[in-house]
């Protein structure tokens, strides 16, 4: 790849693709945690701050990764701190799809055509090396297991994982129904994270139109007992030609 250090969007695919389909789990929910995965980056990166339920940017300097400083520019030509689930719920048209082709790129995937019914035109994606991903899970893994509260990124990535709905596609069936509920308790370790995956599963289930149940204004924190919901499943096939909507895998 020529660095040392995933973010947290490519991480967040990896975890979401099944190696044995080449397709990605959970696909909508999946889009809006990219979204949320790119802000829990930027701030990781110092570009932006969250504001009560508001992001803020705080350095509009560029990080030198292109999909990154699109976002951040987005959100610097606002001119005003931006709630998550209003960012988050915004258009994201063929994102995943970018960070597919980022990855394919990077060497981390390769792309596989095929055909939906003989018919309809798709393409999987197969990791090239699973010891990426093998390193990606065995973090969440130490988490869950372990009980030691985990470094930033790795609790935002937990977040993202459970506020996405990937829960059940890295622990399923009854036995990793504690691993489940571990790492959904990762959340309160990054504030971030946090914030942001409370906002992602708001836009699934259409609250994104008022704070969240708990959630203090903008500037002010948030008080105990803020909930949300199940997000949505799903089960999706990449299309070709990066047209996301028009196959899905059964």
């Amino acid at each position: 790849m020529g660095r040392s250090r995933r973010t947290l969007p490519e991480e967040l695919l990896m975890l979401a693709l099944d190696p044995a389909t080449g397709t990605t789990a959970q696909p909508q929910s999946l889009d809006l945690g990219l979204a949320g995965a790119q802000l829990v980056e930027l701030a990781l990166a110092g570009r932006i701050a969250p504001d009560g339920d508001r992001i803020a940017v705080v350095v509009p300097r560029p990080t030198g990764d292109p999909t990154l400083d699109c976002a951040l520019e987005l959100l610097r030509r606002r001119g005003a701190p931006v709630r998550a689930v209003h960012w988050i719920g915004g258009p994201r048209l063929g994102l995943r799809q970018t960070y597919l082709s980022h990855l394919e790129r990077c060497g981390m995937v390769a792309a596989v055509p095929g055909q939906m019914c003989g018919v309809l035109p798709t393409t999987r994606y197969q990791a090239t090396d699973t010891t990426i991903s093998r390193e990606i899970r065995g973090r969440l893994d130490s988490a869950i297991r372990t009980g030691v509260p985990p470094d930033p990124r790795t609790a935002a990535l937990a977040a993202l994982a459970h506020a996405v709905g990937l829960g059940k596609h890295l622990y399923p069936g009854n036995e990793g129904r504690s691993s489940r509920s571990r790492l959904r308790d990762l959340i309160r370790h990054d504030p971030m994270g946090g914030l942001v995956a409370h906002a992602v599963m708001d836009v699934q289930n259409g609250v994104g139109a008022q704070p969240r149940r708990g959630q203090a204004p903008a500037g002010r924190p948030a008080g105990p007992g803020a909930r949300a919901g199940e997000p949505a499943r799903g089960v999706p096939m990449q299309p070709h030609h990066g047209t996301m909507a028009r196959a899905a895998a059964h």
